[in-house]
């Protein structure tokens, strides 16, 4: 559990680094992309990894709009760079693969649950805004 948090903190900081990210957000980069993955891991005991998947990335959400508003500045910078541990790319790679190879039904079957995981991830990203545009609203009136 402890080489998951170390990995995927540096994972996450160095695609901030590849993002352009301010070097004084780097370790809160680091921090979502850590509890997203993490709360990621947790929750695949529990429920499949779709549903799993979706609640880590609204958390991923929650969260980065929470460092958007104590550090003043833009969300995108801590919400793209928290999900990249959770982007199924190597499942879309290994789609291609069996494309490549005639395997068809593996090849759909893992495009499908890649498609399914790539949904859920901008689901949880919406949801996350959705829930940040309500409370603004609600604190407003």
């Amino acid at each position: 559990m402890i080489a998951q948090l170390i990995t995927s903190f540096i994972a996450t900081a160095g695609f901030a680094i590849l993002f352009n990210s301010p070097r004084r957000a780097l370790v809160q980069c680091g921090l979502v992309g850590m509890l997203g993955w993490i709360t990621y891991v947790m929750l695949l005991e529990h429920v499949n990894n779709i549903v799993a998947t979706l609640l880590a990335t609204l958390l991923i959400g929650v969260i980065s709009q929470f460092f958007a508003k104590l550090y003043k500045m833009p969300v995108i910078i801590f919400s793209v760079a928290g999900i990249i541990p959770l982007v199924p790319g190597g499942l879309a790679y290994d789609s291609m693969r069996r494309f490549a190879q005639n395997d068809y039904n593996t090849a759909i079957h893992l495009g499908v649950q890649a498609l399914l995981l790539s949904g859920a991830i901008a689901l949880g990203l919406v949801l996350s805004e959705v829930l940040n545009q309500t409370l603004r609203n609600k604190n407003n009136n």
